[in-house]
């Protein structure tokens, strides 16, 4: 379960990014919705969530009755095959978020918003819903797909130990972001003290450099969990048999149980 375990760990590490580097772009653009109101820039993950709940719907209500005529199997696609799904999805959140990083920056030296920091640069927020709401989905398909694999595969005394290596994989997820962003930091510093993930300004930085960054790994995170999957061997069943007796009462011979 270990090989299969560690492939999570990369897509908690994109998704971690909704929180960091996302809502730094959500704070610099354009929030209004109608007249006065606009939304806090904290808020937009409810894109995400919203997402996530109506794709588990379409899932539960819609794809596994028709995969079940298909596969014949109750869950209508295997665990793995669902992980699978979501791992393929999760790569598309980071790849289009480096284009609209690239947007957003075009539109900040537009209107000479470049050097202003703390400026509102005029392009809606709603740009940022895609990756969101992306997200949502790969998480709805990857992370009950994983939970199911661990309480599925996991042996029967240790159950509770291997529920527990999801929210491991989250936390493992969250400390190779800082560790990427900590390698960006240091490989890509110019002789100004420059680099793509600028502290105080994204819009003199590089962000998309290391939105696509993620995106390669990912793919090649795909590429690992597809070698694991189809070396990987599924628990056997637990038959339990109960052995034939005969009833002296009724004179009937019970046959054995599955």
């Amino acid at each position: 379960m270990g090989p299969i375990w560690a492939a999570g760990i990369l897509l908690f590490t994109s998704y971690a990014q909704q929180h960091t580097f996302s809502l730094q772009q959500a704070r610099t653009m354009d929030r209004h919705l109608g007249g006065s109101f606009q939304i806090p820039a904290g808020s937009m993950s409810v894109f995400t969530m919203s997402a996530m709940l109506l794709t588990i719907i379409f899932y539960d209500r819609a794809f596994v009755p028709i995969a079940r005529r298909f596969t014949g199997l109750d869950r209508g696609i295997s665990v793995l095959h669902r992980m699978g799904i979501g791992f393929t999805i999760s790569i598309l959140p980071t790849f289009i978020a480096g284009f609209v990083e690239v947007k957003r920056k075009q539109a900040a030296a537009d209107h000479g918003l470049t050097h202003l920091a703390h400026s509102t640069i005029p392009i809606s927020v709603f740009w940022l819903i895609p990756q969101y709401c992306l997200h949502g989905i790969a998480e709805a398909f990857m992370s009950i797909g994983h939970l199911e694999f661990f309480y599925d595969q996991s042996p029967e005394s240790m159950k509770s130990t291997a529920m527990a290596l999801f929210w491991i994989a989250i936390s493992a997820g969250n400390y190779v972001s800082t560790l990427l962003v900590t390698l960006v930091h240091k490989f890509s510093a110019g002789p100004d003290g420059s680099n793509w993930l600028p502290d105080n300004n994204l819009n003199v930085g590089k962000l998309e450099y290391f939105y696509w960054i993620l995106t390669l790994l990912q793919v090649l995170n795909l590429f690992y969990y597809i070698c694991c999957a189809k070396r990987y061997k599924y628990k056997p069943i637990q038959l339990h048999k109960v052995e034939a007796r005969d009833s002296d009462e009724d004179g009937v011979e019970l046959k054995p149980n599955v």
